[in-house]
C-alpha cells in the first residue's frame, strides 16, 4: 500500500531535513531545527513521493532527498515570510525572528536555501534546473505580489499569476522530478505535473480563503493578514466579480485600519456575508478539478488514488 510507503518516506524526510541542518554555529542550527521540526502538512514532498510511485518507481530512497529538498525550500520562504508578515506564530510554534530577532531569521532562512544545494547536488543538471526555475518563479511570485498589494493592483489576472508562481510552481517542479526519477515517459510527467500545479492553485485559494474563515488555533498561525496587506481573497473575488478583469483590489492597513483596531474584524465579517467567498470556493473547485482530470493520463495504481484523495483533503481543509 502507498500508504505506508508514504508515512515512512516522510518520517525519513523529516530525519534529512533535521540532519541536514547540522552545524556548528549553534543560532543556525537550533532555529533550523526549530521550524522544521514545528510539523506541517508536508504536502509537497508528498507529490515528490507519490509522483515517483505514481510513474512506476520502485527505489524509493532515491526521491527522499528530492522530496527533503522541496521540503526545505518551503520552509526557508515560511522563514521569510513571517519576517515580512510580522507574524508571531506559525504551526501553533514562535516565528523564527519573533525568537532570535529579524537578522538571524533572514540569515536562518538563507541557510535553509543553501541546504537546498547540498541536497540536490546528486542529481545532475536536468533536475536541478527544474528545482531552479521553481525557485525563480516562486521569489518572483513573491514580489510581484507585495508590489502588487502595495500598489493596490491585484486584480484576476495578477492573482492568478501570483498563486501559479508563488505556490504551484513548487509543486509542480516536485511532482516533475519525482515522476523523472521513476520514468522516461514524457505524458506520464507532464500528466503528474498538471496535477500538481493545480493542485498548488487550488491550496493557494483555500489558504487564501482560510485567512478569512480560519480558526487561528486550528492553523497555529493569524488570519487576516491577507486582508491587511490587500491581497488573497480579497483579490481574486473582487477580480471574479469583475468581467473585464481591471477590478483592482483593496488595500486596507491604512491610516484607518491602524486607528481602528476593529476594522479588519469587520471587513473580515462582510467578506462572510457578501458571497464573495463563495466565488472563491468555487474557483478551488474549479481547479481541483483539472487536477482531478489530469490524473486520468496517469495508470491506475495505489499512489495514483492517494494523489486523488489529495485533492480532496485540500479543498476541504480547516487548517
Amino acid at each position: 500500500m502507498a500508504t505506508k510507503e508514504i508515512q515512512e518516506g516522510l518520517e525519513a524526510i523529516d530525519d534529512m531535513l533535521v540532519a541536514v541542518v547540522k552545524s556548528d554555529v549553534k543560532t543556525l542550527h537550533d532555529a533550523s531545527v526549530h521550524i522544521l521540526t514545528s510539523g506541517g502538512k508536508r504536502i509537497r514532498p508528498q507529490m515528490a513521493l507519490l509522483s515517483y510511485l505514481a510513474a512506476g518507481g520502485e527505489e524509493f530512497e532515491e526521491v527522499i532527498p528530492v522530496a527533503s529538498a522541496v521540503e526545505m525550500v518551503h520552509t526557508a520562504t515560511l522563514v521569510h515570510d513571517d519576517i515580512n508578515d510580522h507574524s508571531l506564530t506559525r504551526r501553533g510554534k514562535a516565528t523564527v525572528h519573533s525568537v532570535w530577532g529579524r537578522t538571524f531569521a533572514l540569515l536562518t532562512g538563507d541557510y535553509l536555501f543553501t541546504k537546498v544545494y547540498e541536497l540536490m547536488a546528486p542529481y545532475g543538471a536536468e533536475m536541478n534546473v527544474i528545482m531552479a526555475d521553481a525557485c525563480t518563479r516562486l521569489v518572483e511570485g513573491e514580489t510581484l505580489q507585495a508590489y502588487a498589494a502595495k500598489q493596490g493592483t491585484i486584480n484576476r489576472e495578477t492573482y492568478k499569476e501570483i498563486i501559479a508562481l508563488k505556490t504551484a510552481s513548487l509543486f509542480e517542479a516536485a511532482a516533475r522530478m519525482g515522476a523523472k526519477l521513476a520514468t522516461a515517459d514524457e505524458e506520464v510527467m507532464n500528466a503528474l505535473s498538471e496535477y500538481a500545479f493545480n493542485l498548488g492553485l487550488t491550496f493557494q485559494i483555500v489558504d487564501d480563503i482560510l485567512d478569512v474563515i480560519g480558526d487561528p488555533d486550528d492553523m497555529g498561525k493569524p488570519v487576516g493578514n491577507d486582508l491587511i496587506q490587500g491581497r488573497g481573497v480579497l483579490a481574486v473575488t473582487n477580480g471574479l466579480a469583475t468581467k473585464d478583469g481591471d477590478h483592482k483590489g483593496t488595500a486596507v492597513a491604512d491610516v484607518a485600519v491602524k486607528e481602528k483596531p476593529d476594522a479588519i474584524e469587520q471587513m473580515m465579517a462582510n467578506l462572510r456575508d457578501s458571497g464573495a467567498l463563495e466565488i472563491a470556493r468555487l474557483q478551488a473547485e474549479e481547479t481541483g478539478q483539472r487536477a482531478r482530470n489530469a490524473l486520468k493520463l496517469v495508470p491506475p495504481s495505489a499512489a495514483r488514488d492517494e494523489l486523488a484523495d489529495l485533492i480532496d483533503l485540500v479543498l476541504y481543509r480547516q487548517r
